[in-house]
């Protein structure tokens, strides 16, 4: 067992897959970033409060709300239902499904064009090329 993980690690899989997870971890914090920073605040504009901040109290905490907010309302000890954190956590999921769908897409177009470009005929054997040439001879005479 050893033996096939040290091929399996020399051979670069295990490296690929290293680099692989470290550009998805950069990314998918990049994207929260995006959605927590940039999207959700156009849309709190809009609703007048960000997703983060939407929840329902199911049991009120040491302190009776309202709670403007979910940190207050974690604050006093209330019980909540945070369904703003699950559309926030949605809404990252989907925008890392749709770049990943669009580097999938990019990479198979890449690829199709490599397999589109014309094949070398391939050359003629040796057998081939001395029947060619006798040919040619014969034909001389």
């Amino acid at each position: 067992m050893l033996k096939e993980f040290k091929e399996f690690a020399v051979k670069g899989n295990m490296l690929d897959l290293a680099v692989g997870m470290m550009i998805g971890v950069a990314f998918g914090a990049v994207t929260k970033s995006f959605v927590a920073d940039i999207v959700t605040p156009l849309i709190g504009m809009a609703g007048g409060k960000g997703f983060l901040d939407m929840f329902i109290v199911l049991k009120e905490g040491a302190t009776a709300g309202p709670y403007d907010t979910l940190a207050l309302a974690k604050e006093a000890g209330a019980v909540t239902m945070n369904y703003g954190v699950l559309l926030d956590t949605i809404l990252n999921l989907v925008l890392v499904a749709f770049v990943l769908f669009m580097v999938v897409k990019a990479f198979n177009k890449m690829k199709k064009k490599e397999e589109e470009k014309p094949a070398e005929p391939p050359k003629p054997s040796n057998e081939e090329t001395l029947l060619t040439e006798i040919r040619d001879l014969l034909a001389k005479n």
